[in-house]
């Protein structure tokens, strides 16, 4: 059997609020890895509180690649990130250390380890277009016209998961067929040998706890100010990718006058546990996945282990 020469890399997963960033801070003290961010959020500048970002003393000691990379009015797609992860890991191989990818966004991760599907590019009319229906009908009837014309789809993509229902929408106005049958995808030879770990805790219900102290630790620091700062820029919208990420969503609708205080956190904070759970059912499908129970009191530990087991002597040659 020919031996596997393609250098190392580490995928390390996990819902939201899992404790992927301590973790993965705490391994960059014991191991040559260098960190890449794997979240469609903490690319944008500005947007610290709503996303747990890493704050500027962490972000110094342990630097994160591709965070702060992108002004919330600007688009930032599952292609860019492939191209933005792959410069930052041939860089971090050349120097002789391991990439450790650290995020929960698991399009990212599947979309650069897999490749991405041959689809259209965005269309902003189209966008704009469904964005417009979806405040006139709601997106519960769009889901519906999905269900018609893309069953399958549907079926796997949630109501309140707009972003995806509307690429799904999107993709069939401009080719005029279903997005399932088009998301077959480009299978190649991944340039790193990777290892994958996923905190996922064992009891769903300490997350959950999690999710809501974390999410009121959001609005003591501040939360609302800063989406209403974005809100008086005139080039940001609810359209917007960054804003329809969730909790500035919810944000966003509270500030229009559509919830009460009470009612915005609860919806923020449902919507937040209802990502994770996304997250985790993706992670469990997700082959040759390691899991590590993200409360138990061993975990530095366990994935150190893991790690130093992967890593071995040293790191692999580059790829070209």
């Amino acid at each position: 059997m020919p031996i596997d020469s393609r250098p190392l890399a580490i995928f390390l997963m996990g819902p939201t609020a899992s404790g992927k960033t301590a973790l993965a801070c705490a391994l960059s003290e014991r191991f040559p890895v260098d960190l890449i961010s794997v979240d469609s959020a903490l690319v944008y500048r500005n947007m610290d509180i709503g996303t747990a970002k890493p704050d500027s003393a962490t972000l110094a000691r342990y630097p994160h690649a591709l965070v702060d990379i992108r002004d919330p009015a600007e688009p930032y797609s599952a292609a860019d990130f492939c191209a933005d992860a792959t410069a930052a890991m041939k860089h971090i191989s050349r120097q002789g250390r391991v990439p450790l990818l650290v995020g929960g966004t698991g399009l990212y991760f599947r979309a650069l380890q897999q490749g991405l599907s041959d689809l259209p590019e965005a269309d902003a009319q189209i966008r704009a277009q469904l964005c417009a229906e979806a405040e006139r009908l709601g997106w519960p009837a769009l889901h519906a016209r999905l269900a018609v014309l893309d069953p399958v789809a549907a079926a796997r993509i949630g109501v309140r998961d707009t972003q995806r229902l509307q690429r799904a929408l999107e993709v069939i106005a401009l080719t005029g067929k279903p997005l399932s049958r088009q998301q077959s995808r480009r299978r190649r030879c991944f340039p790193w040998r990777v290892l994958k770990l996923a905190l996922l805790p064992q009891d769903r219900g300490v997350l959950h706890e999690r999710i809501a102290r974390r999410f009121d630790m959001m609005l003591e620091a501040g939360f609302i100010d800063e989406v209403r700062a974005f809100r008086k820029r005139p080039d940001l919208h609810a359209a917007l990718p960054a804003m329809r990420a969730v909790g500035y969503r919810q944000a966003w609708e509270h500030l229009e006058g559509t919830t009460g205080a009470g009612d915005f956190r609860e919806r923020g904070i449902f919507a937040t546990r209802q990502l994770a759970k996304r997250q985790i059912t993706w992670l469990r499908s997700d082959f040759g996945t390691r899991m590590l129970d993200s409360e138990s009191s061993s975990l530095q530990t366990v994935a150190a282990q893991a790690v130093r087991s992967f890593i071995g002597d040293g790191t692999m040659s580059p790829p070209g």
